[in-house]
């Protein structure tokens, strides 16, 4: 045999695209080649396969050796065609024969090569695995990437921890025998408890309504009143992952920078970028589209402190996937598209110096200079949230350690929030915080002293149409949170007592 055809798959974004790995001998001065838009690291295979071959016990073949991936218009990158260019190589040699029951084209072959003949783990395997179980493969992987693989239900997966350890899955030598998922994954996430947190019973009612409805969240304060505290505490009130939410948050973290990690399985995404990130931190990006924070929060929290130290421009980078719930990176040869379903939890200072308001008189902010400060949030950013609760400094004696819990505990509370999402899931299949304008239409209609109500303080205050509904997004879920069956006055009034900056400057 002179050429061998394996399987092996792409990462592009989320994606897996096949890739056809064809190795052929010729006769002709000793060499190899690698086609089909390879980069840098692929091309550096040369290296690898052939020191990996030779020691283990292999020949290199005296001949001419031509490896094409493709398709050819599709750029390659990273060490994962290693092991199915090396598997080419022995089978266009002869070197290696594949047992009669073995149907190589269902196999696929993922992970890189050491010179010793290891194999490595690579990142994005769980995009890889979902593809091969909608193809209907088998996946091939290193020890390192069983326990990512096995998370995809329905897909028979294959460890080989070296060249020779390969040898024999294919010759047949050894029982093929599928990976199990490690039991030690289903261990139950725990998080911070909201009781840690004393007094801010009003912030711990917008973490609720926010946990409840999808609802974003921004916190004013001064400094050490108990934001960033807050704001641990929300993924543990939010309602646990599905399979297909835990599969999606694992899959995006397996091709980020990180990759996946085991532990994280099933635990709501929790993202504190610095003030100093660009918004390409936040977006996403390079010459190989990565996720960036936005997309690492899908189906969770993305907790901006210091919400106007960020740049503006960073910040404006929020607006769409707030909306869409989706990133989409273009490039001149390619576009990747990331989920970013997230959570925006955001706290500022009220002033520049974070004290204005406070009782002892520190704050020596002037007028202008707060209204510059607050300015840095743009308007329509500011539209976009939900709710806007102040978190004043707690008082000496709530703090006092000898003193009981003053609020309710987490289990407590999220169960609260399960109850009424299930609710919202009944009535529309999501949260409240993603119905569309007609959704608001049909879901969200307040009783006459409601409605009454809503247009006096948008009157007064000069909401937005988007304020508008948001307002009545809002005032659904109090409403769903005290099993009501429709939306009345007080729940509107509530809804409108958390539009602090609305207030401020209406």
């Amino acid at each position: 045999m002179n050429l061998a055809t394996i399987r092996a798959r792409a990462c592009v974004g989320i994606a897996a695209p096949s890739v056809r790995v064809e190795v052929h001998l010729s006769p002709g001065l000793p060499g190899l080649a690698i086609v089909g838009l390879p980069e840098a690291a692929v091309r550096e295979a040369r290296e690898r396969i052939r020191s990996a071959l030779i020691n283990t016990g292999f020949e290199w073949p005296a001949r001419r050796v031509t490896i094409n991936l493709a398709p050819a218009d599709l750029p390659k990158e990273g060490g994962r065609y290693d092991l199915a260019m090396a598997l080419g190589v022995l089978l266009a040699s002869g070197q290696l024969r594949p047992a009669r029951d073995l149907d190589l084209d269902r196999l696929e072959f993922l992970g890189e090569l050491s010179l010793s003949g290891e194999l490595h783990g690579v990142r994005g395997i769980l995009p890889a695995a979902i593809a091969a179980r909608n193809a209907h493969r088998i996946l091939v992987v290193p020890p390192a990437n069983v326990a990512e693989a096995t998370r995809v239900k329905g897909l028979d997966v294959f460890a080989a921890a070296d060249l020779p350890g390969l040898a024999r899955l294919v010759g047949g030598q050894c029982e093929r025998k599928p990976a199990r998922c490690p039991e030690t994954e289903t261990t139950s996430v725990s998080y911070p408890d909201l009781a840690d947190v004393r007094g801010q019973a009003r912030a711990k009612r917008a973490l609720e309504l926010a946990a409840a409805g999808g609802h974003s969240v921004l916190m004013l304060g001064p400094p050490g009143s108990g934001k960033s505290m807050l704001a641990e505490r929300l993924p543990g009130l939010l309602p646990p992952l599905t399979e297909e939410q835990a599969i999606e948050t694992a899959t995006i973290a397996s091709v980020s920078t990180d990759g996946f990690q085991l532990e994280d399985w099933g635990r709501r995404p929790y993202r504190t970028p610095h003030h100093s990130a660009s918004a390409a931190a936040l977006v996403g990006g390079g010459s190989h589209p990565r996720p960036g924070e936005i997309s690492l929060a899908h189906h969770g929290v993305l907790f901006l402190d210091e919400l106007p130290e960020f740049e503006r421009r960073v910040l404006e980078v929020l607006r769409e996937p707030l909306e869409s719930g989706r990133i989409v990176i273009s490039r001149a040869a390619r576009q990747a598209e990331f989920p970013a379903s997230f959570q925006l939890v955001a706290a500022m200072n009220p002033c520049p110096c974070g004290y204005l308001g406070e009782p002892e008189g520190r704050c020596r902010c002037s007028s202008e200079q707060v209204a510059r400060y607050r300015n840095r949030v743009s308007g329509p950013l500011l539209d976009r949230i939900d709710l806007h609760v102040e978190v004043p400094r707690p008082d000496a004696k709530t703090l006092d350690p000898d003193l009981p819990p003053d609020g309710e505990t987490t289990p407590i509370v999220s169960a609260r929030v399960f109850a009424a999402r299930e609710q919202m899931l009944k009535r529309a299949g999501k949260p409240n915080a993603a119905l569309t304008v007609a959704d608001v239409n049909r879901h969200c209609r307040p009783d006459g002293a409601g409605r009454s109500l809503l247009e006096q303080a948008s009157n007064r205050l000069g909401l937005s149409a988007r304020a508008y509904h948001r307002i009545l997004k809002l005032a659904r879920t109090i409403a769903d949170l005290e099993a009501s069956p429709g939306i009345v006055s007080g729940h509107v009034a509530e809804a409108i007592g958390f539009r602090v900056l609305d207030r401020r400057t209406g």
